[in-house]
């Protein structure tokens, strides 16, 4: 059953948590710590307006800050800029867990605003914040492991890949390649991947903006376990780039409750 957005109002005001200690630590197995990794760039990040439903936290969703310290989870969660605001991974967390009541989510930020594809790679510096978003992707991953078990990857990026053609021609294979990478990097066989469409906004800005959802399209209809999550009738918040707060809580939804169908239907996911 997908939620919808007065359900997540419900679900932020009853999970309300006056805690926001820092070097939080688990006692309980690993696995009852789902772990969450969230990649792309500045729409996973998240630029919209911080309203209070966002500086909510739930007792169970945590994520790991910029120190590296698992802290209750609120908005913004990001660091990549100093923009960064309301994105849509708060509320992936807090559907993911209402679903189970005896689990905790850590939520892994790692989304970098402006990167491209390219940036995805070992080694490969995003000029932009002077930062290698694959190499602290893959650090950050690793350390949040030691608590908990990596139980799925939300990807929102494109808009950078969408003024070539040859950036979209390639786009597919580079993406397979950076996942082939990270499984390797974490000792992963498999994992459900959720991957969302940029905003039908954006497509008087960039020359293939529509062509790249097309082209996300097909990355999702590739693999049972990689799921789709569609930008249909989310607004921006002005720039005809970014989200606005209110489409950020919606692609949250979209990403939980597309993450949950593929978790059931993606067989033999965890083999380490």
């Amino acid at each position: 059953m997908k939620p919808n957005n007065l359900l997540l109002l419900l679900l932020g005001l009853l999970a309300l948590s006056c805690s926001s200690g820092k070097n939080l630590s688990f006692d309980s197995s690993k696995e009852n710590l789902h772990l969450y990794l969230l990649m792309g760039q500045s729409n996973m990040a998240g630029r919209g307006k911080v309203q209070a439903i966002d500086t909510l936290t739930h007792p169970r969703v945590f994520m790991l800050d910029k120190n590296e310290n698992w802290v209750l989870a609120k908005d913004p969660m990001h660091f990549d800029k100093p923009g960064a605001g309301t994105g849509l991974g708060l509320t992936f967390g807090k559907i993911m867990a209402n679903e189970e009541s005896n689990i905790k989510i850590g939520l892994i930020p790692t989304a970098v605003g402006g990167s491209s594809i390219n940036a995805w790679f070992a080694d490969s510096i995003h000029r932009q914040t002077n930062t290698y978003p694959y190499d602290d992707m893959i650090r950050r991953a690793k350390k949040a492991m030691e608590s908990g078990t990596l139980k799925g990857i939300i990807w929102h990026q494109g808009e950078s890949d969408s003024n070539s053609k040859n950036s979209l021609n390639t786009y597919p294979q580079k993406f397979e390649a950076m996942l082939d990478s990270l499984k390797s990097d974490l000792g992963i066989s498999s994992i459900p991947i959720v991957i969302g469409e940029i905003g039908y906004f954006f497509y008087p800005k960039a020359k293939f903006a529509k062509d790249m959802n097309g082209v996300i399209r097909q990355i999702a209809n590739s693999n049972d376990c990689i799921g789709l999550v569609s930008a249909e009738g989310l607004n921006h918040k002005g720039d005809e780039t970014h989200f606005d707060s209110d489409s950020y809580h919606a692609l949250g939804t979209r990403y939980a409750s597309e993450m949950l169908e593929i978790q059931s239907n993606c067989t033999s996911i965890f083999n380490y």
